[in-house]
């Protein structure tokens, strides 16, 4: 009938070396998209601590450029003698519900004649189920001595206040009062909302 059974046997075997080299080629190619895949998540990974670090930088730099221009005008501004400014007030919310961290520096100015010694205290307005408030801590009677001040040149000063539940601060007042004068001898004030 004219069919050649060692012709179709040496096209099969052909044919089955094919396949397999394909099937080899197939396996190579999987491995190198399998690197390939891991290291585009290497570069991904590496990329993202990268930007989160040139990120954190970047703030930090902007941080030490702000201090540094604060600490410049401290020391070149004559202001009156053992005035007190308050510089770099700053409210935030923090990690719990209802409780907020402030951050301020206090300095005395160039003529520095004696070491401050007083309080902070802090004035806060806000609005609670539709109608406005206001709150000062600490007390008079608090003697907590987060609040005390003692420093020649400048006093950094951080902390965390909690609020009443559902509470919407709109401002924030600090007042520096000097150790046995009532009248504050500096004040700053921060918008929140």
């Amino acid at each position: 009938a004219g069919f050649d059974n060692s012709e179709a046997q040496q096209e099969r075997s052909r044919l089955q070396d094919l396949n397999a080299k394909l099937q080899d080629e197939n396996s190579a190619l999987r491995r190198e998209i399998a690197v390939s895949e891991r290291q585009a998540q290497i570069d991904l990974a590496a990329h993202g601590n990268l930007s989160g670090q040139i990120h954190n930088l970047i703030e930090e730099n902007a941080l030490l450029k702000e201090d540094l221009a604060f600490f410049q005008t401290l020391m070149a501004s004559g202001g009156e003698a053992g005035g007190i400014n308050v510089n770099r007030f700053r409210v935030q919310p923090d990690a719990l519900p209802d409780e907020y961290r402030y951050r301020l520096l206090i300095a005395q100015s160039k003529q520095r004649v004696k070491d401050f010694r007083g309080r902070l205290q802090f004035i806060v307005d806000f609005e609670r189920a539709g109608k406005s408030e206001v709150i000062s801590f600490p007390k008079e009677d608090d003697a907590t001595q987060a609040y005390n001040l003692a420093f020649k040149f400048y006093q950094r000063v951080e902390g965390t206040f909690l609020m009443p539940a559902d509470a919407v601060i709109k401002k924030v007042q600090v007042r520096v009062l000097e150790a046995g004068n009532p009248t504050p001898v500096s004040t700053q004030t921060v918008t929140l909302s």
